[in-house]
């Protein structure tokens, strides 16, 4: 049974999973920018970042808030910590078996 949860979590997967958005997210952990301002960054047209954007927007990885006739763009982190979560419980296997390889070696010197 796929939860609401897990379909969020796939979401933001597929969200991250371009370099561009992963590289606009980035940009944003210094702060709210314009599209024109993160398009600068890139060798893409406007427009195709702001399509970047609004995918981010929709798995709620970026805000958007109206100031004046700008769109100022910022990094929501939240819904990262889905993937963190899911990430942890590779680290924990991870972990364990580097503390059997090390238990291991260390009784067969």
């Amino acid at each position: 049974m796929v939860t609401v949860r897990r379909r969020q979590r796939d979401a933001v997967f597929r969200a991250i999973a371009d370099p561009t958005r992963r590289e606009i997210l980035g940009l944003l952990r210094n702060g709210g920018q314009t599209v024109g301002e993160i398009a600068r960054n890139f060798r893409t047209s406007r427009p195709a970042i702001s399509k970047h954007l609004r995918l981010l927007r929709s798995v709620g990885l970026v805000v958007a808030d109206q100031s004046g006739t700008a769109r100022i763009y910022q990094l929501n982190a939240k819904p990262l910590r889905a993937i963190n979560d899911w990430l942890r419980d590779y680290e924990a296997f991870w972990n364990e078996n580097l503390r059997s390889l090390r238990n291991y070696v260390e009784e067969n010197r």
